[in-house]
């Protein structure tokens, strides 16, 4: 198997896909045998993409990106993806009437297909990393470095324009008094917190979690704003009043923090708001 799944043993498949079928039973075993650590993990509906494409002689690089991407996102490593490839190569080029098991070997599966599935994996892979390290991953608000890249953002976007971001952006600030809240329910504060700003504040404002009990919203100063501040603190007060462990924490301090003037300055009030 090049490029193109040329063995025209495969060729064939008929209306019924007994072929596909053939070769997907092959492949697993192939790569069970191979070291696949966890047998009910491995059927994925991109393995079902990989062998209609393989049997129909078609291009099979875009087939095995998909697969590389889905198993990296499944938890795959890179090692159990390229020797899963191994097999399938060891397959497609070793006919089943040859009998016996067919072992996968690495270093004979062309670099087109490797380089096709190994950077599919990665790209997935560091999208996840990506994510991760924009989002706090319990409430699902942007973290504070991702803040921070948006601060910068709005800075150098006003040195460019001659405008300056403190006359149109205000960052709004919620504190909880946590204090007498321990465990799970403090988790949950910060849960709802974050579900109560997304609610309020959904016309694409950045909105960030920046301590155990901080959160802050990237807000443009419009006449709207000062009822979304009492629609946001009602709200929160609403939603951890529905838990009775949390009544000590719906005493919300919400305030409005203006934009120094210099981009060093406005990160410095994001970390100190974050740590106060």
């Amino acid at each position: 198997m090049s490029v193109r799944a040329t063995d025209s043993r495969w060729n064939r498949g008929d209306a019924n896909g007994t072929d596909r079928k053939v070769l997907r039973a092959r492949w697993r075993t192939a790569s069970l045998a191979a070291g696949w650590r966890f047998p009910n993990d491995w059927g994925l509906p991109e393995v079902d993409e990989v062998c209609a494409t393989v049997v129909a002689d078609g291009e099979v690089l875009a087939a095995l990106a998909d697969l590389g991407r889905a198993r990296a996102r499944s938890g795959a490593d890179l090692d159990e993806t390229l020797t899963d490839l191994a097999a399938l190569h060891a397959v497609v080029t070793n006919p089943a009437e040859r009998g016996g098991l067919v072992a996968a070997d690495p270093d004979a599966t062309p670099a087109q297909l490797l380089r096709a599935m190994a950077l599919a994996w990665a790209d997935a892979t560091l999208g996840d990393l990506r994510d991760s390290a924009a989002t706090e991953t319990l409430t699902g608000l942007a973290t504070e470095e991702y803040l921070q890249v948006r601060i910068g953002e709005l800075y150098r976007h006003g040195r460019r324009n001659d405008v300056h971001p403190a006359d149109r952006y205000v960052l709004l600030v919620v504190t909880l008094d946590l204090s007498n809240v321990a465990g799970w329910p403090r988790l949950m504060a910060m849960i709802l917190v974050g579900d109560a700003l997304r609610s309020v504040f959904d016309g694409g404002e950045t909105l960030a979690v920046l301590g155990p009990s901080v959160a802050v919203v990237l807000a443009e100063r419009d006449a709207a704003l000062p009822g979304r501040v009492r629609e946001a603190r009602a709200l929160i007060a609403r939603q951890l009043g529905v838990d009775p462990q949390l009544h000590t924490a719906r005493r919300v301090d919400v305030r409005l923090e203006r934009l120094p003037c210099g981009e060093a300055a406005a990160r410095s009030l994001v970390r100190a708001v974050g740590r106060a």
